[in-house]
């Protein structure tokens, strides 16, 4: 039966085709936000895959068991004497600086760091002085800035980072005296051991912080292969093939597809989110089979991790280079160490803390890094030139926007910058961008957020934002030809209006205290009580 005749009269059919007509642009339109909100998901979930992949292993894990073994094993004299709250602050700040300048780590890297020692009672101001310094102005990154795009940049970054990082950790520790010497005080335990670290400790730590720069350092005694095996197991082409398609992404942006080696990796950690929830989530209970499966499996994945596998037309090629050596060799001594220098209690209390670290901190950074992914899509080559072509307010405000959403692993920031530069970008906005990128990742904000709460979080974000961007000024108006007389005087009148805006802040804290507290009937808190 026709359709007209389904339809009854001719003005009914008028009706059918009108609406069918109005309905088409409806129905593109659906069909458009269903195609971008795959695009999206696709690039989200391919972000996370390949970040899983690439980069959590050789650097997340081993951070995690660093914080976990300074938050069990050492004792709070121990952080405090160096990076107290009431530690002398030509101590305190040049340690935090000097302890980032060997990490070769990145921002999410760092956060677990940040969390044992700040959970040990390191004041606010040091802890926030490593967590900027160490990802933005470690030895690696400017060693490789300086090579990729120019030792005036990485001299740039070194200075301006190391001044700027020290300036903030002070500005925390003064608006949150309070609320420092609160947490001072909530980390006293009355039933931990007090005193030096013993020796067995600090050998223990030191080979979890070897462990760590086994696989982050980029050199060429780590990098390099020294053996290799061809393995007859076929189909691998054909697998990565599968995966570049299932998760594509564009190298000319740094982005990074999920290899097979990748999707092995990812596999180990599945299992081992599995095994850790059962043998660490009541370790303290005791060991149970599920906690020597765990150790097992997270010991293997180091290793996988620490190897090359590249598919072949005749199987899988498997490649040794020097960090599998050092990864295993650091894996054996700490087994040694463990069993000889740590008693049960401490080996259970060190993977307690360490799970604990990884529950508070990793949903947050699955979110983030998804979300790093969709919004790259939203951030178009073209706006670089744009936006950041010149040593403005604006370029350089551009330069801290793109570093918070198009984040890359450590030293990876180095030839994206170069990428920046080629298409436009001005000097200045690079180094904005070079400074906040391995700083305010959305990610790491979400992380540090979760760790000290929010205000404390987004106020560390504002000065990271506003040091970043003047930072970008000043270096661009030096590329500029700015004579350094004049260069001195805008960072000592910046320097000046921030310390006179603070000065009034904090004397209007102080009465907001005093005027709180003076209440009649209510007694004066102890120093540093917060209200």
């Amino acid at each position: 039966m026709h359709l007209p005749s389904l339809l009854g009269t001719p003005a009914a059919q008028r009706r059918f085709n009108e609406d069918r007509r109005r309905g088409e642009p409806f129905l593109r339109r659906n069909v458009d936000i269903l195609e971008l909100g795959s695009r999206f998901l696709q690039a989200g979930l391919g972000s996370l895959a390949a970040y899983l992949a690439a980069h959590v292993l050789l650097c997340l894990v081993p951070a995690f068991f660093i914080a976990g073994g300074l938050a069990a094993l050492v004792p709070k004299e121990s952080v405090t004497r160096f990076l107290g709250r009431k530690a002398p602050k030509v101590v305190s700040y040049p340690a935090a600086a000097l302890a980032g300048s060997l990490l070769a780590v990145c921002s999410c890297t760092i956060v677990p760091l940040f969390a044992g020692i700040h959970k040990k009672g390191a004041g606010i101001g040091p802890a926030v002085t490593l967590l900027f310094f160490a990802p933005a102005a470690n030895i690696l990154a400017l060693a490789y800035t300086g090579v990729a795009i120019g030792p005036d940049l990485a001299f740039a970054r070194l200075f301006l980072s190391l001044t700027f990082g020290i300036g903030i950790g002070l500005i925390m520790a003064m608006i949150f005296r309070r609320a420092d010497a609160e947490h001072d005080r909530q980390t006293d335990d009355p039933f931990a051991v007090k005193g030096k670290v013993r020796r067995g400790v600090v050998l223990f730590v030191l080979v979890l912080v070897a462990l760590l720069l086994s696989g982050t350092l980029k050199i060429a005694l780590l990098t390099d292969a020294y053996t290799q095996v061809a393995l007859p197991i076929p189909g691998g082409e054909r697998l990565e093939e599968s995966l570049f398609r299932l998760v594509p992404y564009d190298a000319s942006r740094g982005e990074e597809g999920v290899t097979v080696q990748g999707a092995v990796l990812t596999a180990l950690l599945a299992l081992i989110a599995f095994s850790a929830w059962k043998g660490l989530e009541n370790v303290l209970d005791g060991f149970n089979r599920w906690t020597w499966f765990t150790l097992g499996l997270v010991s293997l994945t180091l290793l996988v991790a620490a190897i090359g596998i590249t598919p072949a037309s005749g199987g899988l090629v498997v490649s040794f280079p020097g960090k599998f050596f050092a990864v295993a060799v650091s894996l054996i001594v700490l087994a040694w160490l463990a069993h000889s220098q740590l008693g049960w209690h401490e080996l259970r209390d060190w993977l307690w803390e360490s799970w604990r670290f990884v529950k508070q901190i990793f949903p947050l950074l699955l979110v983030g890094v998804f979300a790093v992914g969709v919004l790259r899509q939203l951030i178009r080559p073209e706006w670089i030139e744009s936006l950041a072509g010149k040593n403005t307010l604006l370029g350089n405000a551009a330069g801290v926007v793109f570093g918070v959403f198009m984040y890359f692993p450590t030293l990876v920031e180095v030839p994206i910058a170069n990428m920046f530069l080629s298409l436009g970008m001005h000097r200045g906005p690079l180094l904005a961008y070079l400074i906040a990128d391995p700083e305010l990742s959305l990610q790491s904000i979400l992380l540090v957020a979760a760790i000290i709460g929010r205000k404390k979080a987004w106020t560390y974000v504002a000065f990271v934002a506003l040091f970043s961007i003047a930072a970008g000024l000043i270096y661009g108006s030096w590329i500029d030809g700015v004579g350094l007389g004049w260069l001195v005087l805008y960072l000592s009148s910046f320097l000046a209006v921030l310390a006179t805006a603070l000065y009034f802040v904090g004397r209007w804290q102080g009465r907001r205290e005093t005027a709180a507290w003076s209440i009649p009937g209510r007694a004066v808190p102890p120093e540093g009580r917060l209200p």
